[in-house]
């Protein structure tokens, strides 16, 4: 646990992603970033805030706490540095340094999509999500979601009936469940062998800016990305252009050209976006 404990430590300093794997770059590992003192941070950088939030005590003592309740809560706590990390997860630039986790961890390795689209989704848009999810989990690929309304949840719910796996990314802690509604689902999943998993502190509360970030997970963790149904300005496009920059192929389903939930797949399959009509369309490539 003394390693994990500077690695948590390190990931809830008030830096952005980059920076930290930056400083990790140069001092390979979180220990010795921790032990630095005032002096020698000086002559790293002439930035006070920066010294201070390095030296901030609070945070220390709260990466300790971190620690007692994941032990009690039977949390496993994954850094990048684990066999058990995601290996496509760590290919992208700015991955997350730490997982907080509740479930099967094989799953980090698996051959997997990320199914995504609008929270007020239509009838179509929900059939879809579940037929799709349903087909590629008999396929014993694994479904990755956010455990958002929606789409979401229909992409989760589709691999459960389906006997098969799904993992859920949240934009939230992993004892914080976001949306409520879903928490029977969050159970769900970890029943049948599924997998939680955030980036952010336990107890951390969702704010609208830890979505955009989540979602660059909910790619990076799947070979494939499949947009279900989405509006032109949506998180699930953000999702789609972050899976793009990361190399991975995007799907999207066509909808109704006079439904404003699917200008944004509509615009996607426009601008090169993998015409999806049949589950061969995914499984060729």
């Amino acid at each position: 646990m003394e390693d994990i404990y500077y690695y948590i430590w390190l990931s809830i300093l008030n830096f952005s992603q980059i920076e930290k794997i930056k400083l990790l770059e140069v001092f390979h590992e979180p220990k010795k970033i921790y032990n630095l003192n005032k002096r020698h941070l000086k002559k790293l950088t002439n930035s006070e805030e920066i010294i201070n939030k390095i030296l901030d005590p609070l945070k220390r003592d709260q990466a300790n706490k971190i620690i007692t309740i994941a032990t009690k809560d039977n949390i496993k706590i994954i850094t990048h540095k684990n066999s058990l990390y995601s290996k496509k997860l760590k290919q992208i630039y700015d991955y997350p340094i730490v997982l907080y986790t509740k479930g099967n961890t094989r799953l980090l390795n698996t051959e997997s999509i990320s199914i995504v689209g609008c929270r007020n989704c239509s009838e179509y848009g929900r059939k879809m999500a579940l037929k799709y999810g349903y087909l590629l989990a008999r396929k014993n690929i694994t479904i990755v979601s956010g455990l958002a309304k929606g789409i979401d949840t229909y992409a989760h719910k589709a691999a459960l009936i389906a006997k098969g796996n799904t993992i859920a990314v949240l934009g939230s802690g992993i004892n914080y469940i976001y949306p409520q509604e879903n928490k029977k689902l969050y159970t769900d999943i970890l029943n049948n062998n599924g997998l939680i998993l955030s980036e952010y502190g336990i107890y951390t509360k969702p704010l609208p800016e830890y979505f955009p970030k989540r979602n660059r997970i909910i790619s990076g963790l799947a070979n494939k990305i499949l947009v279900v149904e989405a509006g032109r300005k949506s998180g699930s496009i953000i999702t789609a252009n972050i899976a793009a920059e990361q190399g991975k192929h995007v799907y999207a389903i066509p909808g109704n050209i006079t439904n404003e939930n699917s200008e944004g797949t509509n615009n996607l399959i426009k601008e090169g976006a993998i015409l999806v009509s049949s589950l061969e369309d995914i499984l060729d490539l």
